[in-house]
């Protein structure tokens, strides 16, 4: 994506009256206090929403968010998908207590770049300003703004606008742009219906692209449903992508089953979770430790619910220390690793903490574990050890199954797994991917198991492959035994023989009791030629039980001697020959060939020969055309 593509969303920040949606309407010209309240009583209750044309010609978006304490929960709604965010201190009052809380949440949720805009500079003398600007630097020493341009502005009379436009511009040239190519994700942070048009909602796209008449799920509820219109800044668009606000007209949605704090995005990727594994940092300026168990308000997104915060390492978390938790919702929202959120205390209500999900769709953990505590440092570490350690807890996976997991665009997991191939720490097997360590397992599995079936099947000459795969875990789908397989015999672990699977130094040998046993079956089949009766007349005549007679067949089977037409019928090979040579004899001057005419040929009954018939459609020597066969790819004699 070119710079001029980029896409970014400019936020507001700071306390109550100091100047965010007068600063935002000489800015852009639109008045962002869309409700009457707000504009009866001069201060923004929700989100409000405005493009702004940059010098260049790109638009950027930019939301303006309330800054009274009663309404954190509404600015928190929009200030999570923000690139650059406009901290803004009105130069007669200075640093107030929203400065400072939405200070701190925007350091809690990693916003990596804004500028500090001073209001109302118009009603002050420089001196004053340069003593609050002081006052500002000092309370953003050490944060992500300690080196952010300072710009003095009057929205009444324009003063200073055209500077901060400028540091605006500089500031988005320099943007790490959102990926467009994942999967695409937008959390809603207003839904409304018109009528003739059905449900609308807003919000903006984290990753991802949406399209005109595409399927999208929402959730929750968890409902598929088409996207019959997009529209970005007012105006009617094919698609809208990753950094831009967008509004979707959602059909065949009822608004009634939609809420802020749902989710719209790809089908299939997306999944709603009660409960997450995460990296949680208390503040310093928190009033008290926060207890095993303790309840908060959680903020993910644009979605507010109460969580119950268990400590895994500890009985109780310090004000200004971090650690592994697992939080534990008291009801559904879509989350992804790496999202961030904020903790507010449950009452009375005030900003915490905040931290990282590491697994969105944990286990339930018991505490104080060292394995446990060892596997979510590993799953913290980053993407590619995240990744690894999805594969591991899952055995086998698909890039599907990790898209869900991780919320990354399949080329990027493509090229991690790639990476991790290469380090000799992940398998593919077919289009499944394992761990190393759980193929080196599996392939000892196949070797013992195989081993245990040659011990117990002394005649059997190989073990079937679906017997060998069902050792196996049912998550391994059949190409990825295949793969599986193919690696162990290329290896010289393991053998194919026919459909089956033997070690490389097995051969069937019967004792001699088998021996004298199997000689028998051989020359009753032999004498009986194509006239040979079904298994269990041989047995019976021979006063071989029927239990013990599945490994003779087989061996006398792997060693040529006699063919298997049906479970039940068996002929000797030279029987079996003489067929196939009367059929070549046959169609040697004949078009067709019915049964009642090959039963006269070899002189069998009519079981018989219809078993050595459909043996041979079978291995596709004739083809069946209503009561008759024709040659098809009948062997030369």
């Amino acid at each position: 994506m070119s710079k001029a593509e980029r896409h970014v969303i400019i936020g507001t920040a700071g306390h109550v009256d100091h100047g965010k949606t007068a600063l935002i309407r000489a800015l852009t010209g639109v008045e962002t206090d869309r409700l009457k309240e707000e504009q009866e009583r001069g201060i923004s209750i929700d989100l409000g929403f405005a493009p702004f044309r940059l010098p260049g010609g790109m638009i950027a978006g930019v939301v303006d968010v309330p800054g009274h304490e009663r309404f954190i929960s509404n600015m928190l709604a929009g200030i999570g998908g923000i690139d650059l965010v406009l901290l803004v201190v009105d130069v007669m009052e200075g640093v107030m207590p929203q400065t400072r809380e939405h200070l701190q949440i925007l350091q809690l949720l990693q916003i990596q770049r804004g500028i500090v805009v001073l209001t109302k500079c118009d009603m002050a003398e420089s001196d004053w300003i340069d003593i609050v600007e002081e006052e500002i630097r000092e309370e953003i020493a050490g944060t992500f703004l300690a080196d952010a341009p300072f710009c003095r502005v009057s929205a009444l009379n324009g003063t200073g606008l055209p500077e901060l436009t400028e540091e605006i511009r500089q500031a988005v040239a320099n943007l790490v742009p959102k990926d467009a190519d994942g999967p695409m994700r937008l959390p809603v942070d207003r839904h409304f219906s018109i009528a003739g048009f059905g449900t609308i909602v807003t919000g903006t796209l984290l990753s991802g692209t949406v399209r005109v008449g595409d399927s999208v799920e929402i959730l929750p509820p968890g409902e598929p449903v088409r996207v019959r219109e997009v529209q970005v800044h007012g105006k009617k668009v094919e698609q809208a992508s990753a950094g831009q606000r967008a509004a979707l007209n959602l059909a065949g949605l009822d608004r009634s089953r939609i809420e802020r704090g749902a989710v719209v995005g790809t089908p299939g990727i997306f999944e709603q979770t009660e409960r997450l594994d995460a990296r949680l940092t208390l503040l310093p300026e928190a009033p008290r430790p926060l207890k095993f168990r303790d309840p908060v308000h959680f903020f993910l997104g644009t979605a507010r619910v109460v969580g119950i915060v268990a400590l895994l390492d500890r009985d109780q978390l310090e004000p200004g220390e971090s650690a592994l938790v697992q939080i534990h919702l008291d009801r559904p929202l879509v989350a992804h690793r790496q999202d961030r959120f904020i903790i507010r205390s449950y009452s009375p209500m005030t900003t915490i903490g905040g931290g990282l999900v590491i697994d969105p769709n944990p286990v339930k953990h018991r505490r104080f574990r060292q394995e446990v505590m060892a596997a979510l440092a590993e799953l913290e570490s980053g993407e590619r050890s995240f990744l690894l350690q999805k594969v591991a807890d899952s055995g086998v996976v698909r890039v599907k199954e990790l898209e869900v997991a991780s919320g990354m665009g399949s080329e990027r997991i493509a090229g991690h797994l790639a990476a991790l191939r290469d380090d000799g720490k992940l398998v593919a097997l077919a289009d499944q991917w394992a761990t190393a360590e759980t193929v080196r397992a599996w392939r000892r599995k196949l070797l013992e198991e195989t081993a245990r079936f040659h011990g117990g099947n002394p005649l059997v000459p190989a073990m079937p492959k679906a017997t060998l795969k069902g050792v196996l875990p049912s998550a391994l789908a059949p190409k990825g035994f295949d793969a599986l397989l193919e690696t162990a015999v290329a290896d010289g672990e393991l053998a194919v023989e026919g459909d089956g699977v033997r070690l490389p130094a097995f051969a069937a040998t019967p004792d001699p009791e088998q021996g004298r046993q199997i000689a028998r079956l051989e020359e009753a089949y032999r004498l009986e030629g194509v006239q040979a009766k079904n298994k269990r007349e041989m047995l019976e005549r021979l006063a071989i039980p029927l239990d013990q007679a599945d490994p003779f067949f087989a061996w006398l089977l792997a060693q040529g001697r006699l063919v298997r037409l049906t479970e039940e019928t068996w002929l000797h090979q030279a029987a079996y020959a003489q067929a196939l040579a009367a059929l070549q004899e046959h169609f040697a001057s004949h078009q067709t060939l019915t049964l009642a005419q090959f039963r006269d040929l070899i002189g069998s009954a009519r079981k018989q020969v219809q078993a050595l018939l459909e043996h041979f459609d079978a291995l596709k020597y004739t083809m069946r055309r209503g009561d008759e066969r024709v040659a098809w790819k009948l062997p030369k004699n």
